[in-house]
């Protein structure tokens, strides 16, 4: 008859984070931001006085 071998197997779970990866993420909506409410405020302070 075979022998039957019970192994019990670890499994762990690593949260690989990578920080650079998040911190240029950031970064880059972060620079998203700054453009857009940079468009807003030149819209505001230049174009909309001109209708006036």
């Amino acid at each position: 008859m075979a022998e039957y071998k019970r192994v019990n197997v670890e499994q762990k779970e690593e949260n690989k984070t990578n920080h650079s990866l998040v911190g240029a993420t950031f970064i880059k909506y972060a620079a998203y931001l700054v453009i857009f409410f940079g468009i807003i405020w030149f819209l505001i302070s230049y174009i909309l006085p001109m209708f006036n």
